[in-house]
C-alpha cells in the first residue's frame, strides 16, 4: 500500500531543499524505484533533509514533508515522528526569524525573566504569532553559554539560512539580530574572556585557547597539532590502544567508563565494520567545556579522533553536534576541510589505501539524544529514543555495528596522552581519576567560565579562582553536574573534585558543571525550573520517566501555592525511587537527583 500526505504539494522552496540534500529528482531514479533493504539506505539522510526544509523555509509543512518521504521512501508516520521530536524543527506555520531565549536556571538568576519582558513588549507574546509576521521568539533550555547569560539563539531562514548565539543579550541585540544584524565572532579576545586563565602554563586542553586561532593551521602545528596522531601511526593500532588503557582516561560526559575498556571490546570485535561518534550533544544545564573546545581547538578534537579510529581499526567517525552551536559548527567545518588539504583527513589517512573519514552531523534539539542510543536512532533517521540496554554500543551500535562513544573533552585528552606518553598523564590528578578536568562554573561568581585544574582540588578551592561569590551576598549551595546533578551544601566546599571523593556524599562532577547558588536567589523556583527542565525534555517513551517527571513538577507546584510537606515530600519520594529504578534511560534515573537533594538542603535549613 502506497501511503502518502495528503494536502497540498511541496512549494519550489521546499523541494530545492530537499534537493540540496538529495541531488535533482531524476525520472527513473533507483532512489524513487527500490524497495526494502536498499530503500531504507537511505533513512539516515531524513534529519539532514528536515534540517534543509527548516534551514531555508522556516517550517516544515505536509507538502515538503510529503516530498521528503517520496525522495527517501520513507513511511509519512514514521517521518512526521520524527520532525515533531525535535524543538528546533518546526512543523505548524512559522515566521522565518526566531529568537530562542534561555530562561533556565543560570540565565534565570542572571535575568532571563526580565529579558522576556522586554521582549513580549518589543514582539508580542512567544509562541506563533499571527499569519505575516516575520519575527517570533521562545523560552529555550540551556543553550550552553552559562559563562554570559543570559543568553538567546537567533535564527534566519531563508534562502542563505544564518544562526548566532548572543551572549550577555539585551532585548535591542537580539530584535537587531533578527532583522539581519548578526554578529560575528570577535576574535582570540572573547576566547579569553571565556577562559579567564587563558594563557595559563598549567593547562592542557586548554593550552591553545586564547593563543592559536582556530583557523591557523600552522600555527596549531607549532604548538603541538599533530604530534599524538603522528606517535600513533608509528607505535601501531595495539600499542595506541594500550597507551589509552594505562593512562586511566575515563569518559568525561558523566558516566566516567574507562575509556581504553571501552576501545578494547570494539578492536576486538569480529563484526564489521567499526564506528567512532563524537558525542557533541552537550545539553545539560550548565554545561559548556565541549562548546569552547570546539569553537577554539576544533583540530584538536579531530586529531583525538583520528587518533581513537586508528586504534579501533574504524574507517569512519559521526561528530553529533547540538544544533544551538551554529559557531562551533562553522569551526568544525573549516578544520576538516583543513584536515583533508593536508591528507590526514581522507583516502590515505592513515596510510596508502587505509582511508579516515570524517561526517558532521546537527542535532535538532532534543537533551535526551545525549544518550548514546538515542544518538544512534537520531542519526539513522529515527526518533531519538534510548534503546533497551544490552546489547550495548560496543556489540552493537551504530547502523547494528560496533561503535565506540566518547564526548569531546574525553577526545581531546586522547593526543595528549599519545604526544607524551601515560606515565605523564598518570603524573596529574588522582589515583582515582588522574589527568586533568574541565569546570564549568557559572552562577553567582565573579569570574565565570571555563577553569582547568587537576582532579583533586576542593570545590573551595576552585570558587576562589573565580573570585567567589560578589560582595554583600553569600554561598547557600552548589549544583554539581548540572540538571541531572545534585545540590551541595556549604559542608561540602572542602571534598576533592575527583569521582572516588564525591561518590560517598552522594555527588559527582557529571559533566562538569558547577553552579553557584547565593542567599538572594529564589532557590524553590529554580528547584520548580529543572523539573520543569525535565518534563519538556523525557523522550516519553517509558511510563516511569514520562508520567513521573510530569507528576514530580505538579508536586513541586502544589508546595509553592501552599502545599502541605507533610503529603508532597513522600509522594516526591516515590516518584524518585520509581523513575530511578525503572526508567529505560539515565535521564529519567537522575530527573529528581537535584530536585531531592535541592528539598533535602532546604530541610535541613529549616531545621537550623
Amino acid at each position: 500500500m502506497d501511503l502518502k500526505i495528503t494536502g497540498p504539494g511541496p512549494t519550489t522552496a521546499e523541494r530545492a531543499a530537499v534537493d540540496r540534500v538529495l541531488g535533482p529528482e531524476v525520472a527513473a531514479s533507483p532512489r524513487t524505484e527500490t524497495s526494502g533493504h536498499a530503500a531504507r539506505a537511505d533513512r539516515h539522510l531524513l534529519l539532514p533533509v528536515l534540517h534543509a526544509i527548516q534551514d531555508h523555509v522556516g517550517w516544515i509543512s505536509h507538502g515538503a514533508l510529503g516530498y521528503a518521504c517520496q525522495r527517501l521512501t520513507v513511511p509519512p508516520a514514521e517521518a512526521y515522528g520524527v520532525a515533531s521530536f525535535y524543538s528546533l524543527l518546526d512543523t505548524a506555520p512559522a515566521p522565518p526569524n526566531v529568537a530562542h531565549l534561555c530562561d533556565d536556571v543560570v540565565c534565570r538568576m542572571h535575568g532571563a525573566d526580565s529579558l522576556c519582558a522586554g521582549l513580549a513588549a518589543a514582539l508580542g507574546p512567544e509562541g506563533h504569532p499571527p499569519a505575516g509576521q516575520t519575527t517570533t521568539w521562545h523560552r529555550s533550555p540551556c543553550l550552553g553559554h552559562c559563562e554570559r547569560g543570559p543568553v538567546a539563539l537567533v535564527v534566519r531562514a531563508g534562502e542563505r539560512p544564518a544562526a548566532a548565539t548572543l551572549p550577555a543579550a539585551t532585548s535591542t541585540d537580539i530584535v537587531q539580530a533578527l532583522g539581519g544584524h548578526l554578529p560575528i565572532a570577535r576574535g582570540l579576545e572573547e576566547a579569553r574572556t571565556v577562559v579567564p586563565e587563558a594563557g595559563s602554563p598549567s593547562h592542557r586542553l586548554l593550552a591553545r585557547i586564547g593563543s592559536v586561532d582556530p583557523h591557523d593551521y600552522q600555527g596549531w602545528l607549532a604548538r603541538g597539532g599533530l604530534a599524538g596522531l603522528r606517535r600513533a601511526l608509528t607505535i601501531g593500532p595495539a600499542a595506541t590502544l594500550t597507551e589509552v588503557s594505562t593512562s586511566g582516561l575515563s569518559g568525561r560526559g558523566g558516566a566516567a567508563f574507562p575509556t581504553g575498556r571501552k576501545w578494547a571490546a570494539v578492536a576486538a570485535a569480529s563484526a564489521r565494520p567499526h564506528y567512532l561518534v563524537c558525542n557533541a550533544d552537550e545539553s545539560e544545564t550548565g554545561t559548556f567545556k565541549d562548546r569552547v573546545l570546539l569553537e577554539w581547538d576544533p583540530l584538536a578534537i579531530l586529531e583525538g579522533l583520528a587518533i581513537a579510529a586508528f586504534a579501533i581499526g574504524a574507517e569512519k567517525a559521526w561528530i553529533y553536534l547540538r544544533a544551538e552551536y551554529p559557531l562551533a559548527r562553522a569551526r568544525l567545518e573549516a578544520a576538516m576541510t583543513l584536515a583533508r588539504t593536508a591528507g590526514w583527513i581522507g583516502p590515505s589517512a592513515f596510510g596508502p589505501g587505509r582511508p579516515f573519514e570524517i561526517e558532521l552531523r546537527r542535532g535538532a534539539g532534543a537533551y535526551i539524544c545525549g544518550e548514546e542510543t538515542a544518538l544512534f536512532n537520531s542519526i539513522e533517521g529515527k526518533r531519538g529514543e534510548p534503546r533497551s540496554k544490552p546489547p550495548f554500543p560496543t556489540d552493537v551500535g551504530l547502523f547494528g555495528a560496533p561503535t565506540v562513544v566518547n564526548n569531546v573533552e574525553t577526545i581531546a585528552n586522547v593526543p595528549l596522552i599519545l604526544a607524551e606518553g601515560a606515565a605523564s598523564y598518570l603524573g596529574r590528578g588522582t589515583k582515582g581519576s588522574p589527568g586533568t578536568k574541565l569546570f564549568c562554573v557559572s552562577g553567582s561568581v565573579r569570574r565565570p567560565g571555563l577553569y582547568e585544574r587537576d582532579f583533586g582540588l576542593t570545590l573551595r578551592e576552585l570558587i576562589a579562582l573565580t573570585g567567589g561569590v560578589p560582595e554583600g551576598r553569600t554561598l547557600r549551595t552548589v549544583l554539581l553536574g548540572g540538571a541531572a546533578g545534585t545540590f551541595v551544601g556549604p559542608e561540602a566546599l572542602d571534598v576533592p573534585l575527583a569521582s572516588e571523593s564525591l561518590r560517598p556524599i552522594g555527588a559527582s562532577l557529571g559533566s562538569g558543571a558547577v553552579m553557584i547558588v547565593d542567599d538572594q536567589a529564589d532557590f524553590p523556583a529554580l528547584l520548580r525550573r529543572i523539573a520543569q527542565f525535565f518534563r519538556d525534555e523525557s523522550c516519553g517513551q517509558c511510563v516511569p520517566c514520562r508520567v513521573g517527571t510530569v507528576r514530580q513538577e505538579e508536586s513541586l507546584a502544589r508546595l509553592k501555592n501552599g502545599g502541605s510537606p507533610a503529603a508532597e515530600l513522600p509522594i516526591l519520594a516515590d516518584l524518585a525511587a520509581v523513575m530511578k529504578d525503572a526508567s529505560i534511560c539515565g535521564l529519567g534515573h537522575t530527573a529528581s537527583a537535584a530536585v531531592m537533594s535541592g528539598l533535602a538542603l532546604l530541610a535541613r535549613e529549616k531545621s537550623t
